[in-house]
């Protein structure tokens, strides 16, 4: 999967600090926009209370998860604190065929291991508008202890430094603005050249300019 020229959907990847207000933004895109498809990863980890395969992780053993890995199902993956997780590439390509763009939530890491992989994935990062904006946010969420909010804080300026690595820029200071913006791009992306050949197959071979 080193393009997707020959799939009508697209892949976003949607990078930001913990307190940025991705998980908001992105389940106001998916309110709005039917068309959008959120990536499930899938994990070793046990289920938590509430948890629904297929919905919130894809739920595999060790021993799946580690034979998919080196039949090399998975466009990134990672261990941590003892468990597995990764990004399904099938079903990935299967939702982008369909004419789905597939939105991930991933870290920078994650982002550039795809990106090698899929050069026409789009990166974007969402910034908060300070970081004293940010520290507040952590501090309203009221899930973390002082410790863990200065711990978040330093993770947050490790991530800021790969900001260059990333195709659009959108600052979260008003929510309906970055909303607005990030739809935008959306858009734009849609708009490119090989999405639009592949969606128009008809047209593309009655004007002689079938994409490769």
């Amino acid at each position: 999967m080193a393009t997707n020229h020959f799939y009508t959907g697209s892949m976003l990847m949607i990078v930001a600090p913990s307190g940025a207000g991705k998980s908001s933004l992105v389940n106001a895109l998916l309110e709005k926009d039917p068309s959008l498809q959120l990536s499930i990863s899938c994990t070793t980890r046990a289920p938590r209370p509430g948890e629904v395969n297929g919905r919130e992780y894809h739920f595999l053993t060790e021993a799946e998860f580690k034979a998919r890995r080196d039949a090399g199902d998975f466009l990134e993956w990672a261990e941590v604190h003892g468990n597995f997780y990764g990004t399904s590439r099938s079903w990935i390509e299967g939702q982008m065929q369909a004419g789905k763009d597939v939105i991930l939530e991933i870290d920078w890491q994650g982002a550039r291991q795809i990106q090698k992989l899929v050069p026409s994935a789009t990166w974007i990062f969402i910034l908060p508008p300070s970081l004293e904006t940010l520290e507040d946010r952590l501090k309203k969420r009221a899930q973390d202890d002082e410790a863990t909010i200065q711990k978040r804080i330093a993770a947050a300026k490790e991530e800021l430094a790969h900001v260059r690595e990333a195709h659009y820029l959108v600052i979260n200071d008003l929510f309906e603005a970055a909303l607005f913006e990030l739809r935008q791009i959306i858009s734009a992306t849609r708009l490119r050249a090989d999405c639009q050949l592949a969606r128009h197959q008809d047209l593309a071979q009655q004007l002689g300019v079938l994409s490769n």
